[in-house]
């Protein structure tokens, strides 16, 4: 199957399992309106590379390198995502205004090498 991103804010684009991988809640988003599946908040970038990336500390090339390197101390518990979105379409949710550069964009890239 496949892994789609689609923001927190968006209207909803499919059916899916819908993952919420923000360390916090969306602004503004009730619970029963996101209709989310799974909250993996511990596979969120850490507080600290998430503000200095958004203030502009870090580069995006350096905030995916570090998040990828953070990814990596929960493989395991990943690789049951990943086969999921072998087998029926998974929707990882964020909160970003920046649609190309987000935790989420890095997430489906690790996912995808999982598989």
């Amino acid at each position: 199957m496949a892994i789609r991103l689609e923001r927190t804010h968006d209207k909803s684009t499919g059916e899916g399992y819908r993952v919420l991988v923000d360390r916090l809640w969306p602004r503004g988003v009730s619970r029963d309106a996101l209709k989310i599946d799974e909250w993996l908040k511990e596979v969120a970038p850490s507080s600290q590379l998430r503000k200095d990336f958004h203030n502009g500390e870090v580069s995006w090339d350096e905030f995916r390198r570090s998040y990828l390197m953070e990814l990596k101390d929960h493989r395991e518990s990943l690789r049951a995502l990943a086969e999921r979105a072998g087998k029926e379409t998974v929707i990882l949710l964020y909160s970003s205004k920046d649609e190309e550069h987000n935790n989420a964009m890095v997430l489906k890239q690790y996912l995808n090498m999982l598989k």
